[in-house]
């Protein structure tokens, strides 16, 4: 065979090119046996090779092999990581904007994420704490006592206010586009998180922000706004408060005639109804009332430390997927005047309120509401938003598994927003309109 500069050196001299020729119907038949021989021995020798490797790795390797690839690593820190690296931490409630306000004056150009950052929260800490995601908090607070009348209808500013918040909670998130993103679906955080960035939303912390108006209610949802919290420490037009440290005389005993109408609108349009800061009648009367699932956005359990803020046993019994329950996140408030007596909040009690919660209600009713920024103190172990990894550890000492701990950090949140917008597109599907009923006491209307 001539050479062509390309037979010779690739293959060496007489040896025939079968893809060039087409010899192999040439071949001499015995060296064609010997050859297919040579093939199948080798072949047979490679699988005999790789199974015995196989039964070693099985016999006397496993533990190190399925550290990696299957088993979670035996020390819970390195287990949490490891966890969090596919379950990073969505907290329902962090205050970072109305920080920014009584620090900064709202001015986005003097406030610096990027680097060490007063409170509990900036981004190199936000990204060491394994953080996905995060509802921003756009809160002001309730009125100053008879400020709005006996019957809520004096003018204040808190409609104002909240705008102002949403507004530098929008310009921040704008600020940092390689960290955050601007997300208002279950569906858009899912996307974020797989991008590496940390997800986005909005939270109005009161039924007070809403100037007594459902229409306002409809427009905050249209800027972000995805959940409202019916009270904060103030009744409201809507719904009763639990106060902070003592229950207040009701004033509805409960959900007004009103009340109820905003969950039927909140339902409709898909904005989650959150029951932190609520009294207990007022919680009672929602989650039995609400079509779609509900929230409370950062509470923790009475029956682990007895404040009106925590929720208690008779209520988490109403969470859960069975006749007369409703489905539910309950994400625990990392405050310590909530989750502990003066002086002894730690990881450990907070741990200790998670798995409470989850006892009574089911891990999948449970998940993690800090409040940080928006508190002054915080638990020794749990000093800010770099240290949720502590918390995930110590209920995987527990014995937590990592398919509940990737619920606790946000699977069951997620899975809530996913219900309330199911009820959503069935109640707009079914042409059910929009609510246009007003504060029976309003005389401008």
């Amino acid at each position: 065979m001539p050479e062509n500069g390309e037979t010779a050196p690739l293959l060496g001299e007489g040896v025939p090119n079968l893809a060039r020729t087409g010899n192999i119907e040439r071949e001499d038949p015995a060296q064609r046996v010997r050859r297919l021989a040579t093939i199948r021995g080798i072949i047979y020798t490679v699988l005999v090779v790789v199974f015995v490797v196989a039964l070693v790795t099985v016999l006397f390797l496993w533990d190190k092999v399925t550290g990696v690839v299957g088993r979670l690593p035996k020390d819970p820190e390195k287990a949490a990581l490891y966890i969090m690296n596919s379950a990073p931490v969505i907290d329902g409630h962090i205050d970072l904007p109305i920080l920014v306000r009584s620090a900064f004056a709202n001015n986005v150009s003097a406030v610096d994420l990027e680097k060490p950052f007063k409170g509990h929260v900036d981004i190199p800490r936000l990204r060491e704490g394994k953080v996905g995601g995060f509802f921003w908090s756009v809160y002001t607070d309730c009125p100053k006592a008879g400020e709005e009348g006996e019957d809520f209808l004096n003018a204040t500013w808190s409609v104002r206010d909240t705008l102002e918040q949403i507004d530098i909670a929008r310009l921040l998130i704008q600020k940092y586009p390689e960290t955050f993103a601007w997300t208002m679906k279950s569906t858009d955080i899912k996307v974020a998180i797989g991008r590496g960035k940390i997800a986005s939303m909005l939270g109005v912390e009161g039924g007070h922000q809403l100037g007594n108006s459902i229409q306002v209610l409809r427009t905050y949802y249209d800027l972000g706004v995805r959940y409202v919290t019916l009270t904060h420490s103030c009744h409201n037009v809507f719904a009763d408060s639990c106060g902070i440290f003592e229950d207040p005389k009701p004033y509805h005993g409960g959900l007004s005639e009103l009340g109820y109408r905003l969950i039927d609108e909140m339902n409709r349009i898909g904005m989650l109804v959150d029951l932190s800061h609520t009294s207990d009648d007022t919680a009672r009367q929602a989650i039995k009332y609400s079509k779609a699932p509900v929230i409370w956005s950062h509470s923790s359990a009475r029956a682990v430390h007895n404040v009106p803020r925590n929720v208690p046993d008779d209520i988490l019994e109403l969470i859960g997927f069975g006749q007369g329950q409703t489905d539910a996140v309950v994400m625990v408030n990392f405050a310590p005047f909530f989750v502990a007596d003066p002086g002894k909040a730690d990881v450990k009690v907070v741990a200790d309120h998670v798995e409470h919660i989850a006892k009574v209600a089911g891990k999948a009713h449970v998940g993690l509401g800090s409040d940080f920024d928006g508190i002054g103190d915080v638990p020794v172990g749990l000093e800010d938003v770099s240290k949720y990894p502590a918390l995930v550890a110590e209920l995987y000492r527990r014995g937590w598994n990592a398919f509940d701990l990737a619920g606790l950090t946000g699977g069951n949140l997620l899975r809530v927003m996913e219900g309330a917008e199911r009820v959503a597109a069935q109640m707009q599907k079914a042409g059910i309109p929009p609510a246009s009923t007003k504060y029976n006491k309003r005389t401008d209307l």
